[in-house]
């Protein structure tokens, strides 16, 4: 079996889809936009939304051509066996990822200085200085490559160890790194991010008021710096459990009114009732065991490794392998199921917060988001059931709208 060849084919449809996905997007501009939401851009607005979407997306393709493109002639040309440090498979598997972060770090660092610190700070998004933009990924790199390389020294001694078995116990490894990252999320966030607590007043009151109604203890309520990175605004929940802390960026504050963010809190205590979280928690759990299995089938394959130039196994690479071409060929199918199951959610959530009195205040607090972060209106109807794990902005206020009458 060619496993080359198959590997490169397999990479060019993937490059196909991906600027399919984006030529969906970047075509939405010409939909015309629904009578529930035409009143949210004016002349003026319209006009800045539909330059801004056509230059993100135009950046977008070129973006995803030039890094699929990258990959492909890493893999065509056998770049990663000249990186690769032979005899020991922890200094094999090391290299290779390392080498291989390094060059994504770089792509990724020139693609995200345009949307950034170019098209963003065109518009009036960005509020990122160069020192916050190059401190940002410097910190992202060395934290991608301590995770992956500690991750794959576990599977390397446990395979090492157990062979076969390990589909089992590193498969349990994972679920715990899964709930681990959850759990050390908003640490890692402090790494990029300052937060300080939200005054007494109005809004505090109120969202304590709300969560307490359910039982759920209120940690802590903080206030994000998002503004030294950009206006768009946002707010969420993190902790697990019924201990909860809310944390809201400060853009969102300012642009929002008290009732307004507690309807989106509202929201987000729909998807708490209805275990959404814990629904979406278990997804996660079914795709990283998806990914142990594609991990274990690829390193075993020993005839895989001397048809991309290798002398013997890398473990490395067949990460490589499993992330650029089979995660990527499985979870596409994977995610347009996880799509529908969270737009319905989101729905729901949506009727909470109308079954606590904020019907008005969400229609509107989503139409402020939407408006400050100059989202998409009418995104096409393919490009919401392959991507989207929202539903559109005009379907959310239809349902919304159709909720306060029962």
């Amino acid at each position: 079996m060619n496993y080359k060849l198959i590997c490169l084919i397999l990479m060019g449809l993937i490059l196909c889809y991906d600027l399919f996905i984006q030529y969906l997007s970047y075509k939405s501009k010409d939909n015309p936009i629904p009578d529930n939401v035409k009143d949210l851009y004016d002349g003026e607005t319209y006009a800045k939304w539909s330059a801004y979407h056509k230059e993100t997306c135009q950046a977008a393709i070129i973006a995803t051509f030039f890094n699929d493109c990258v990959y492909i002639a890493l893999i065509a040309f056998n770049v990663m066996p000249l990186v690769a440090v032979g005899g020991n498979p922890y200094f094999g598997m090391m290299s290779v990822l390392g080498v291989f972060v390094l060059i994504d770090t770089v792509l990724g660092t020139i693609f995200s200085y345009i949307f950034n610190m170019k098209i963003d700070e065109k518009y009036g998004f960005n509020k990122m200085t160069l020192k916050t933009f190059f401190a940002d990924q410097i910190k992202s790199f060395l934290i991608t490559l301590v995770l992956l390389f500690a991750l794959m020294s576990l599977f390397i001694f446990i395979y090492e160890a157990l062979g076969d078995w390990i589909l089992l116990l590193f498969s349990g490894v994972m679920v715990a790194f899964l709930f681990a990252v959850m759990f050390l999320a908003p640490i890692f966030s402090k790494l990029f991010n300052k937060f300080t607590p939200l005054e007494e007043g109005e809004l505090r009151t109120k969202l304590t008021a709300l969560l307490e109604k359910y039982g759920y203890h209120v940690k802590e309520i903080q206030v994000m710096d998002a503004s030294k990175r950009s206006t768009k605004a946002n707010a969420y929940f993190s902790g697990l459990g019924k201990t909860k802390t809310i944390v809201l960026y400060d853009t969102l504050i300012a642009a929002m009114t008290p009732d307004e963010i507690v309807a989106v809190f509202a929201h987000e205590l729909g998807h708490g009732l209805h275990k959404d979280t814990l629904k979406n928690s278990v997804i996660g759990i079914v795709q990283m065991l998806l990914i142990v299995v594609l991990a274990w089938a690829t390193v075993r394959t020993e005839a895989i490794y001397p048809a991309f130039g290798f002398a013997g196994r890398n473990y490395g690479f067949a990460l490589l392998l499993v992330m650029l071409v089979e995660s990527q060929i499985v979870m596409p199918l994977f995610s347009i199921l996880a799509g529908a199951v969270s737009r319905k959610a989101e729905y729901r959530a949506d009727a909470q917060a109308v079954q606590e009195g904020y019907g008005e205040a969400l229609i509107s607090g989503l139409k402020k988001l939407s408006k400050e972060n100059l989202a998409d209106l009418a995104p096409s109807k393919w490009e919401v059931l392959l991507t989207y794990d929202h539903p559109p902005l005009s379907q959310r206020i239809a349902a919304i709208e159709k909720e306060m009458k029962k």
